[in-house]
């Protein structure tokens, strides 16, 4: 959402279900919260989005359901990004074809961005910070805590 609104997006859609994600997702310039999952959530996307739908979508949790919630809610002839790694996602070659969806994904070129992300940061026009929610020592289990949806993000501290 900071990368969309940065970039000059008008309409900024987050889905999510979980009340402190959604208010994080508003503060980092989201227009819509859509709370619906796998079709019902596809054609809430469409519906806010005039029947098209969303010109790019990130697709950012990895699953089945969610990279197939991804490319049927672009608009044809669009873009979807997804981040990280999937786990066993498998797609159906024609529903790919037939989606016109343009399909991105890959390891980021990170220091390509580093220096204007710091400057944003430094000058305090963005606050990624927000993010960590919780905070533990080294040795406790932050990935459970995010996997219950205990926390957003967990920061670490030795």
């Amino acid at each position: 959402m900071l990368a969309a609104r940065q970039l000059g997006a008008e309409r900024i859609i987050a889905m999510s279900r979980h009340d402190s994600r959604q208010k994080l997702a508003l503060d980092f310039g989201a227009t819509d919260i859509v709370t619906e999952r796998g079709d019902e959530g596809v054609e809430k996307i469409k519906e806010l989005t005039g029947g098209y739908g969303a010109h790019s979508v990130i697709e950012a949790v990895g699953t089945q359901e969610s990279m197939l919630q991804a490319i049927r809610s672009t608009r044809p002839g669009d873009h979807v990004g997804y981040v990280g790694v999937s786990h066993d996602v498998t797609l159906d070659g024609q529903e790919l074809f037939f989606s016109h969806a343009h399909l991105h994904g890959g390891p980021a070129p990170v220091r390509q961005y580093l220096p204007q992300l710091i400057d944003l940061i430094w000058t305090r026009r963005i606050d990624p910070g927000k993010v960590f929610d919780l905070t533990l020592p080294l040795d406790q289990a932050a990935y459970q805590a995010m996997d219950e949806r205990r926390a957003i993000k967990v920061l670490l501290k030795p």
